[in-house]
Order: structure tokens, then C-alpha cells, then sequence
């Protein structure tokens, strides 16, 4: 019986097809901070409204995460591809034609963020870990990260002109039918019905499961995700409107310095993918988090500029996913790559309450004392926690005893 881990799909096929849906989902998601000053404008809701749908939005991909993987690792990637992007389309078109907040916060944030859960990393990964020998896996995962992070860069200004030219509604349905380019590549990720069949699990759901969470470098895994999220979806959503409004910063700033982020973080995470290799992942994690905290108390102490909000969204860019390829490198070499899908959705889930309090928490103080400031200094806080938690972290695969259920480790 052929192992899970054996490649059947070509490398150049999984690495271009994966990429390229990371690429279409990340980054058109990256852009939705430029649609809130537009929508609030014109239905004359608050700030926490649009805030608060896209703060459900991070919480149902977190939620929707973890089934989408199980679906994953049992079917196969392609139907939930297919699925997600059927739904992201019809979430970014209803996000456009939305009368009420609860309509609107059903579409972009339900909908949207069930259709990200089946497009996104934690799918992309588990295609990823079944076929790409395990000595490659953290550079595969950096390289589809880097796509995602292009995505940001070539999307961001796209939405941005988009919503400029023809409006924000019409720009949402541009974006809609652009999203179902993921249908024809998911076909490149179509994996065999013998490794179906062959990945059986020796380990039921369950099983594997009560595993990860009895064992504490996975708590710890998603500890730090978690401030991954509420960094990430706070300065993602909400620095755009705080450069222009509390720092009366032309919107064009937001929209470069959002690129700049994607940009930059190809090289971050590509490089991430590569250093996994050699080093320890949990110190290349520290580093990240610790790293991210000083350069957030660095671009508040600053006298803010155009040019200091590039140079902080140049360095905030080689740190943003850059967490990626690291966090789940770590969850395939301590479970392997049977459950990969369904764990790394357990651990993006952590990720997803982050990201839920930091967008919901930005609109909220900002309704409420008209500043950030609060959540740039939780931001920082949080950074430095998040590197204490993950020094702890036991890379090194489960030991488990003789004749008890294993997953397959690749």
C-alpha cells in the first residue's frame, strides 16, 4: 500500500497550482481593509460594523478550518477547493449587495470565511505534505506562503485602483469572477483514489485529536498563533484608516504600504521555508514574534511619515506569514502527515480567535476613544509573549508506544 507521503503529483505541478490558489485567496483578502472607509461611507454604518464582519469573518475560516481539513484529508483537496471557491464568489457578491449589517456580515464574514477555509494554507498544506518528500517540506511550505504574500502585493493596488475607477460594488463583482480562476486550478491537485484509499488512517479523527491537544508543544503552537492573528488582522484592516485618519496620511500610503507587506514578506517567508531545514523552527518562531514587537514600538515612537510607514510595513512584511511555514513544518514533524489538514486547521483556529479580537477590538476602541493606541500597545505585549511560548515547543516527532495507532510521520 503506498504511503501517504509518497509523491505521485509532480512537485512543479503541486508547488504551481497550490501557489497560484494561495496567491488568488490571500490576496484578495488582503485588500479588504481598502473597502472599509468606501462601504461605511456609503450605507453610513460605523466602523465596528464593517469590523465586526470581518472579525466574524477570521473566526468562521478558523472554525470552518478545522472541517474543511478533515474533509481534506479524507476526500482529497480538489472538492473542497471547488467548494470554497464557489462560496467565496458568492460571499464577495453579496458582500457588494448587502442592505443591512446582519446581510452584510452573513456574506463577507460567514460565507467569505467558510470559503477561505477551504482555499487557503491549511488545504494547500496537506496537498503538500502527502506529496512532497518530507526533507522538502518546510521549503514547499515557504514557497506556497510567498505565494500568498504575492498575492497581497499584486492585489492590494489592484483592489485598490479597482474600487477608484468603477466603485466599490462593481470592483467587488470584478474580484467575485476573478476568484473562480481557483476552480481550473484545482484540478492541478487532484491527488489519485489510491492515496484515498491508502491513507486509511491508523488513527481515527479522534484519535489523533485527544493526541494533539494532550500533548503541550501543540498548545503551545497555537499560543502563539493566536497573537499571530490579532497582529496580522488588526494592522491588515486597520492601519489603512489610521494612517488616513490619525495621521492624515494621503490614501495612497495605505494602499503601497499594504503591497509593501506582501512584497516583502516573499522574501520572509521563502526564507523561513528555507532556514527550517537548518534550524530550529521553534527559535526561528521566537525570532519572528520578538521581532514584530520591536518593530511596532519602533513605527509608534517614530515621527510618522510616509517613508517611516513604508520602511515598517517593509520590515512587518519579512515577519507577516513568515510564521507560516514554520508553525505547520512543526505540527507535520512531531504528528506526520496523515491528520495534517485537520491539526494545522486546529492550529489556524487559534489563529482565528486572534485575528476575531483584533479587527473587533480595533473598530471597537476607535468607535470608543477615537484611537488605536490600546491595541498597538496589546500588539507589543502580545509579541513578546508569543516568543516566550514558542522557545518550549518539542520539534521532534510523538513517541508512541509499540502497537499504538501512528499516524503516517513521511
Amino acid at each position: 500500500m503506498q504511503s501517504p507521503s509518497t509523491p505521485s503529483l509532480s512537485i512543479r505541478q503541486v508547488l504551481f497550482c497550490g501557489a497560484m490558489i494561495v496567491t488568488l485567496s490571500m490576496g484578495i483578502r488582503h485588500g479588504f481593509g481598502l473597502w472599509l472607509q468606501p462601504i461605511t461611507q456609503a450605507q453610513d454604518w460605523s466602523r465596528q460594523t464593517f469590523s465586526f464582519a470581518l472579525a466574524i469573518q477570521n473566526l468562521s475560516w478558523g472554525i470552518f478550518g478545522v472541517f474543511a481539513g478533515m474533509l481534506a484529508d479524507r476526500f482529497g483537496a480538489f472538492r473542497v477547493l471547488i467548494g470554497g471557491a464557489v462560496f467565496y464568489a458568492l460571499g464577495l457578491l453579496g458582500m457588494a449587495h448587502s442592505p443591512t449589517p446582519l446581510l452584510f456580515t452573513l456574506s463577507a464574514g460567514l460565507l467569505i470565511g467558510a470559503a477561505q477555509a477551504g482555499t487557503t494554507y491549511a488545504v494547500i498544506y496537506g496537498v503538500i505534505g502527502r506529496q512532497i518528500p518530507a526533507e522538502r517540506r518546510s521549503w514547499a511550505m515557504g514557497v506556497a506562503a510567498a505565494a500568498g504574500s504575492f498575492g497581497q502585493f499584486l492585489m492590494a493596488p489592484v483592489e485598490g485602483r479597482l474600487i477608484g475607477q468603477f466603485g466599490w460594488q462593481t470592483a467587488l463583482a470584478v474580484v467575485a469572477v476573478l476568484v473562480l480562476v481557483i476552480v481550473p486550478l484545482a484540478f492541478g491537485l487532484r491527488e489519485p483514489r489510491r492515496e484515498a484509499a491508502a491513507a486509511q488512517r491508523e488513527q481515527s479523527v479522534l484519535q489523533a485529536v485527544g493526541e494533539a491537544f494532550r500533548y503541550p508543544s501543540f498548545g503551545l503552537l497555537m499560543a502563539g498563533y493566536f497573537v499571530c492573528g490579532f497582529q496580522l488582522a488588526f494592522i491588515g484592516i486597520h492601519m489603512p484608516t489610521y494612517l488616513r485618519d490619525n495621521k492624515s496620511l494621503p490614501a495612497d500610503v495605505a494602499g503601497y504600504a499594504l503591497a509593501l507587506i506582501g512584497l516583502f514578506n516573499v522574501f520572509g517567508t521563502y526564507t523561513v521555508g528555507l532556514l527550517g531545514q537548518k534550524l530550529a523552527k521553534r527559535k526561528i518562531l521566537a525570532a519572528i514574534y520578538f521581532a514584530r514587537a520591536v518593530s511596532i514600538a519602533l513605527f509608534l515612537v517614530v515621527p510618522t511619515s510616509p517613508l517611516s510607514v513604508y520602511l515598517f510595513s517593509a520590515a512587518m512584511g519579512f515577519l507577516w506569514l513568515s510564521t507560516v511555514p514554520a508553525t505547520n513544518a512543526i505540527v507535520a514533524g512531531i504528528f506526520g502527515v496523515a491528520h495534517l489538514s485537520m491539526l494545522s486547521g486546529f492550529v489556524f483556529l487559534s489563529h482565528q480567535v486572534g485575528s476575531f479580537l483584533g479587527v473587533w477590538l480595533g473598530g471597537y476602541l476607535y468607535d470608543t476613544t477615537g484611537s488605536y493606541d490600546v491595541v498597538w500597545y496589546l500588539a507589543i505585549a502580545l509579541g513578546v509573549f508569543a516568543a516566550l511560548v514558542n522557545l518550549p515547543v518539542r520539534e521532534s516527532a510523538i513517541a508512541r508506544p509499540v502497537g499504538r495507532p501512528a499516524a503516517h510521520a513521511g
